[in-house]
């Protein structure tokens, strides 16, 4: 949504904290058919997050999941499930999990919502390197079909992420998230990496076009 909060800055007016990037709280506004902006009345603060503002990683890892909301979801387009997926990478970096894991998680849960999830399945006799078609979302063994070449393992490594978020999805909305993100601790850090890297590879190929939070990220790509 976009608006224009009048009265933010008057004394005694409805709005607690100030309005500021990466912080939650309620908001209302009024919103009127064929108008750019809406008007915002209130706005009551409700959770800030500490470790984004004193940790690089995961200010950096924040700005990015922010960044891909903005690029890849209509104004007036409600996501729940992503809403959902943000403040769980948050509140996984304010309690000590690694940023990249919270990267990680976030950037599949965003593509499996907007329709982009990638297909993983790969035959028992795969060789150790494959290629990712972007336009298709799926691997190859084919050679010379002009994919992103990609280690068999890494596939593998995103298996096990796409079936530990399928698991946490399937409890609901707002179902605790630790779970998931403890399986993963255990993961090797290449791994991590890796995988962290060809979703964000995909999703500058969805956007069309490079974003500076991924070049912070990801400054090989």
């Amino acid at each position: 949504m976009r608006g224009l909060a009048k009265g933010a800055k008057r004394a005694g007016g409805r709005f607690s904290g100030g309005i500021d990037l990466l912080t939650c709280g309620e908001v209302v506004a009024i919103v009127k058919p064929g108008r750019e902006l809406s008007t915002l009345t209130d706005w009551s603060l409700q959770r800030t997050w500490r470790s984004l503002r004193i940790d690089l990683a995961a200010n950096q890892v924040a700005y990015y999941m922010a960044d891909l909301v903005q690029r890849l979801l209509a104004a007036g387009d409600p996501h729940p499930s992503v809403f959902d997926a943000i403040i769980e990478g948050l509140d996984a970096i304010e309690s000590g999990r690694s940023p990249h894991l919270a990267a990680l998680t976030f950037q599949w849960m965003l593509l499996e919502d907007l329709g982009y999830r990638p297909r993983l399945d790969l035959d028992d006799g795969a060789p150790v390197t494959v290629s990712f078609i972007a336009d298709t979302g799926s691997f190859s063994v084919a050679p010379g079909n002009g994919g992103w070449k990609v280690r068999r393992s890494t596939v593998e490594f995103l298996v096990r992420t796409a079936e530990l978020v399928d698991a946490h999805r399937q409890g609901g909305r707002g179902r605790e998230a630790s779970a998931m993100f403890a399986h993963l601790d255990a993961a090797p850090k290449d791994s991590v990496a890796r995988g962290n890297r060809l979703l964000a590879a995909y999703l500058r190929h969805i956007v069309g076009a490079p974003l500076g939070t991924m070049r912070a990220l990801f400054p090989e790509l």
